[in-house]
């Protein structure tokens, strides 16, 4: 088989895997050049019913027959799975993307090859909706033209932000990757807040979903940082007011800090 047919291949395709593939597809690219390893039947035929002429192949192939790999699995798998792909990757020299938290170029190299060309990525969940941003470091043989690649991976899904210093990307997995959950829960939270204010819960989830997408927006489009949009909100003795104190003297910004170095150190454990 010609090992340059495949434009990308993607060894796992859950829930990242899928939102890159479809951004890709809507990018333009023809599915056919599009390769998937995915364990899950059922989640590969439902794959090849949305992008038509998406092949199946074992990861081996990929990595013989893609020019870019996407490792898109579990940190945890990795450590069996790339030494298995050493020879094929040896062989064909693609460009490999690694969306494993914790994982660094260093160690994909030593599985998969020392001159390996990496790209380690870390996009998050709103990839989805293609409003992800992903924090991306390259190794030291990584081209400008890989680099581009990624770009337009990434960017099919959302933006990039490009690091000199692959350990930010722990910061990075705290603070965009594992994000979306902290904004899910503050939805939760309000959410539930409100239903005990005498709100109904249909009425309480549409407030509290469109405040957060609203004020996301504005902070967004402004060029007012969030202390000084926060201070426009917080006319004194008002409403806001009361609440933001009582955040405030419950450690608010200091639980979410400490929140935040869990999600680091889990990050850096996952990589050891």
């Amino acid at each position: 088989m010609n090992r340059t047919r495949l434009q990308a291949g993607f060894v796992g395709a859950g829930n990242m895997g899928q939102a890159l593939i479809a951004g890709i597809a809507n990018a333009g690219i023809d599915t056919t050049q599009i390769g998937i390893a995915e364990p899950d039947a059922a989640r590969a035929q439902d794959l090849q019913g949305r992008f038509p002429g998406v092949a199946l192949r074992t990861p081996s192939e990929l990595a013989e027959q893609a020019r870019t790999l996407v490792l898109a699995v579990k940190p945890q798998v990795l450590p069996e799975l790339a030494p298995s792909l050493a020879a094929a990757v040896s062989n064909a020299r693609p460009l490999v993307i690694s969306v494993a938290a914790g994982i660094s170029t260093r160690q994909l190299a030593a599985w998969l090859g020392a001159k390996t060309r990496i790209i380690r990525a870390m996009p998050n969940t709103p990839a989805l909706v293609g409003a992800g941003i992903a924090g991306l470091f390259a190794n030291d043989y990584a081209t400008a033209a890989d680099r581009d690649t990624a770009d337009r991976l990434l960017g099919a899904v959302g933006t990039t932000v490009w690091l000199g210093n692959e350990e930010q990307m722990h910061a990075v997995t705290a603070t965009s990757g594992s994000g979306p959950a902290y904004v899910f829960l503050l939805i939760e939270a309000m959410t539930a807040a409100a239903e005990k204010l005498g709100l109904d819960t249909a009425t309480a989830r549409q407030l509290s979903l469109a405040t957060v997408a609203g004020a996301a927006q504005l902070a967004t489009d402004s060029t007012e940082t969030a202390t000084q949009l926060r201070a426009r909100v917080t006319s004194p003795g008002g409403t806001t007011e009361r609440a933001i104190a009582v955040l405030q003297e419950g450690g608010f910004a200091e639980l979410l800090s400490v929140a935040m170095s869990a999600a680091a150190a889990r990050s850096r454990e996952l990589g050891r």
